[in-house]
């Protein structure tokens, strides 16, 4: 007998799903039995992938989608199951990653009835999701399964189908059939008018800056290209940062709260911004005047800053269209000037470095974060938790167009890090996956530990341990409070590890990281990285207003460094070098 179950399985198959991430219960367990009798993922099946919260599962699958760019899969029984799915769905839906929802749902005939662990889930992912459906007869599978799968693909982000226990179980109606995947998505070119109009913005400005995000994935050639042919400073957001930062000579840094160099100078200074594939939220950082912006999502252009003009088009067939209607510059004052302004402030920064964080103890989280990029491979994956993590990500880790970096970067949830590293490492099993934990957050999801034992997945968890929330704190002594409620237990997080069955190392001394990472990273599984860090060693962002400098001084006196690292100072007079003096 063919149950509906199964057509869902089948329909997940020929979309090209390999593991569903999620744990078992109750009106799940048609589903889960599905998935046991579709034979497995070395058979054609589907692999059962058993976190110890769904929440976890959900960030598992939001990363495996994210680096593979391909449909990922999680679920959740009834009630609490599935409700504890809405935050990774969350994280997933907002960083674009095409991932479907299974959320069961209690018996059919008692909905509306506040039946044990009912909710209406089929509202609750309304918020999360693109398409979210309930799965009320077996008439309605497999039709609602592919609409499902094409809006999660078609349109990057979530979508929800809501199937009670007893309808998964009921026998098909219909052939499940086949189907194939969706092909690429194509790129959207701007309107021909569009292209002259941004051509002309672009020939006026004497200065003109480009701030790239995450839409330039596939453009990294085209945005370098416009810059040479303008003389255009590039600076990113920190989603954009893997993407166009590397091989970059007119690399000026990163803007925000956790930005370094000279970007948040170059966009106020230029008389045009392109804003290029960024959603960049934090509006206080932009110009609100002299911007263009270029977003393949109507929606986003102008919610952050008010356009001269907003362009609806691919990043990088906008760039191709554009190109042959500009003049190639030779006046490189702006240009250079801004990379000598950037290569002076690295060294400021490289300089305190040195005095104050290399080799010190207590250990310094920077430089930690250093040594890692030092010690890890070219074609890395790292995933970062939120909070002081994202930022010693952002300074310190190098990108190559090979390595990745994935992060809560826009949905800005804690514990993200290590069911990252699940999904990412799953998805990828022969490339080093390393996460980098906050203590707060390896402490939330604490229980994922036990899964990378339980599948034998190589992560690398190398654990911040400061025994405080930091970016808490830091935004605490920003707005002149004192520190509350930031600070928690020290725990050995590495005796917590070598129970749970995993490989584990403690660092204490400064001394001892990079052999510490050396380990971790050498070790044939998985592994944890204790290193106890300083916690007073927070960060501040290249530009902060009088109020902020006034919140720090009423608070406490606090150790602030900023951030960078010699590679970068390195490229920056690689770079002028390299661009002729105007």
């Amino acid at each position: 007998m063919t149950t509906v179950a199964d057509q869902l399985i089948a329909v997940l198959i020929q979309s090209g799903v390999r593991r569903i991430y999620g744990v078992v219960g109750d009106s799940l367990n048609p589903v889960v039995d599905a998935i046991r009798r579709s034979g497995g993922a070395a058979k054609g099946g589907i692999d059962w992938v058993h976190v110890r919260n769904e929440e976890a599962g959900a960030f598992a699958a939001a990363a495996e989608a994210q680096l593979t760019g391909q449909l990922a899969v999680c679920a959740g029984s009834c009630g609490p199951g599935n409700l504890h799915l809405i935050n990774g769905v969350f994280d997933a839906h907002r960083s674009g990653a095409p991932v479907l929802v299974i959320a069961s749902h209690i018996p059919s005939a008692q909905i509306g009835t506040g039946f044990f662990q009912e909710t209406h889930p089929e509202r609750l992912f309304q918020e999360c999701s693109h398409y979210c459906e309930l799965v009320s007869s077996a008439e309605q599978m497999p039709r609602l399964a592919r609409i499902a799968v094409r809006n999660a693909v078609g349109r990057r982000g979530a979508a929800v189908l809501v199937l009670p226990g007893d309808v998964a179980h009921e026998s098909a109606a219909h052939p499940v059939g086949t189907a194939g995947s969706l092909g690429h998505p194509p790129a959207i070119v701007p309107a021909e008018a569009d292209v002259a109009a941004l051509a002309d913005r672009i020939e006026r400005a004497d200065k003109v800056m480009i701030m790239a995000g995450a839409g330039c994935r596939d453009a990294h050639r085209e945005v370098l290209q416009l810059a040479d042919a303008v003389g255009a400073p590039v600076g990113h957001s920190l989603r954009g940062k893997e993407f166009i930062q590397y091989d970059n000579p007119f690399d000026v840094g990163m803007s925000g709260l956790l930005g370094y160099g000279a970007c948040y100078d170059a966009m106020h200074d230029a008389d045009l911004v392109l804003l290029l594939g960024t959603d960049f939220p934090y509006d206080t950082f932009l110009p609100q005047r002299n911007t263009v912006q270029v977003d393949v999502d109507p929606a986003r252009l102008g919610r952050r800053t008010a356009l001269e003009f907003g362009v609806l088009g691919d990043v990088g067939a906008t760039i191709r269209a554009v190109l042959p209607r500009l003049r190639r510059r030779e006046e490189r004052e702006f240009l250079h000037a801004t990379l000598r302004k950037h290569e002076r402030g690295l060294q400021k920064v490289v300089d305190a470095y040195l005095r104050e964080v290399e080799g010190k103890t207590p250990i310094h989280p920077e430089y930690v974060a250093d040594i890692l990029d030092e010690e890890a491979a070219d074609d890395a994956v790292f995933t970062v938790d939120t909070g002081m993590c994202n930022v010693w990500a952002a300074r310190y880790l190098t990108p190559n167009g090979r390595r990745r970096l994935l992060g809560s970067f826009v949905h800005g949830s804690m514990a993200n890090a290590l069911p990252h590293a699940i999904g990412a490492q799953a998805a990828a099993p022969e490339r080093q996956v390393v996460a980098l934990c906050g203590d707060g957050g390896l402490a939330m999801l604490l229980g994922e530990l036990l899964t990378l034992k339980t599948h034998a997945l190589p992560v690398k968890a190398l654990v911040f341990n400061n025994s405080s929330l930091g970016m808490v704190k830091l935004e605490m002594l920003v707005d002149g409070l004192p520190e509350f409620g930031t600070d928690h237990d020290h725990v050995d997080f590495a005796a917590i590890a070598r129970a749970a069955g995993l490989h584990s190392i403690r660092v204490e001394k400064a001394g001892d990281v990079r052999a510490g990472i050396q380990e971790l990273l050498a070790h044939d599984g998985p592994a944890l990285l204790d290193v106890v860090t300083d916690p007073n060693a927070l960060s501040i962002p290249p530009n902060i207003t009088a109020a902020q400098v006034k919140g720090f001084a009423l608070a406490a006196s606090r150790t602030v460094l900023s951030g960078g690292v010699g590679r970068m100072l390195q490229l920056a007079k690689s770079n002028l070098r390299n661009i002729p003096r105007p």
